[in-house]
């Protein structure tokens, strides 16, 4: 858009907040001539009348009321990104109120938030790492680390920042004990170990020849902590279903084999969810832009895919 026509916008709202043309130059700075200049060049510009003029006052046309309502947004969003890139420029300061999901949050959060505030000493982290679900909004998070796909909740945004694939997998004595499945409808045959609390219950999910499939349980043991789930699985409590960064290391050297390889469901986003705020504050956008920054350097095979 050019310049002169933003002038012409601007000056047309302002001669409609003012009721005229004389009160409009007084708000604005400029002179009535130039005022009435601006609405001119614009009608002529449009095509059309938007203002029915008298000697002692204005009123909207049909088409000026359109017009209004839609400068109006223009010059809103403008002085918003003014307000924005003004709060890119101030330092990140106060206390930043985050919860991440216990496994995630100690191996790939953590680390992210203690180089975030070695570079920003001014700022504090009060941290939540929990697997029950939070509510952002009513329990004052500034940011929340969720996976899986987002429920609708037109209080919060979210941004995808990497992707969470999963794995079943046992320890070598159980699948000695027990034998190996060979498909998802053995499972009901088997011990398993099921993410469960007051809140959710976590669906095993597969893919296949047949298309999708899942495993609702119950399972045999059923522990309200990922960390104790893949304790139990490495000790031969049974098979689990785990993010494949918690089990990386323990397939590596042994303690877990993976089952059930060819019916691997797709991934999971791993997505920042904040509340939809008119304004983030510079220590959230911050430590947004750090944390999604950091996965892209820091992503391999032991950690969550990143996202594209």
């Amino acid at each position: 858009m050019e310049l002169n026509r933003i002038g012409d916008i601007a000056a047309f709202v302002a001669v409609v907040k003012a009721g005229s043309f004389t009160n409009a130059a007084k708000t604005t700075g400029l002179t009535r001539s130039a005022v009435g200049k601006s609405v001119v060049r614009l009608e002529a510009q449009l095509g059309v009348r938007l203002l029915n003029r008298t000697t002692r006052s204005v009123s909207l046309t049909d088409e000026g009321h359109a017009m209004f309502e839609r400068c109006r947004q223009i010059l809103e969003d403008l002085e918003e990104v003014d307000e924005m890139m003004a709060r890119r420029r101030l330092k990140p300061s106060g206390t930043l109120k985050l919860t991440a999901p216990l496994s995630f949050g100690q191996r790939h959060i953590l680390p992210v938030l203690n180089a975030f505030l070695s570079l920003w000493p001014e700022m504090q982290a009060n941290i939540s790492f929990t697997d029950r679900f939070v509510d952002v909004v009513e329990e004052g998070f500034d940011i929340a680390i969720r996976i899986g796909e987002p429920a609708a909740d037109s209080r919060v945004l979210t941004r995808t920042i990497a992707w969470q694939h999963m794995v079943t997998c046992a320890s070598p004595a159980y699948l000695a004990r027990r034998g190996t499945p060979l498909d998802p409808r053995q499972l009901p045959d088997h011990d398993t170990i099921f993410f469960v609390n007051a809140e959710r219950r976590r669906t095993w999910r597969f893919a296949g020849p047949d298309g999708a499939s899942t495993f609702e349980g119950p399972g045999r043991v059923n522990i309200d902590s990922s960390e104790a789930m893949r304790a139990s699985a490495i000790s031969g409590f049974g098979l689990v279903q785990l993010p494949r960064y918690m089990l990386d290391d323990a397939i590596r050297d042994g303690r877990l084999v993976t089952v059930l390889d060819a019916f691997t469901a797709a991934p999971e986003p791993i997505r920042v969810v904040y509340p939809s705020k008119r304004h983030l504050s510079p220590r959230i956008r911050a430590f947004i832009d750090f944390l999604v920054e950091r996965l892209e350097q820091n992503g391999d095979d032991d950690g969550p895919a990143q996202a594209r």
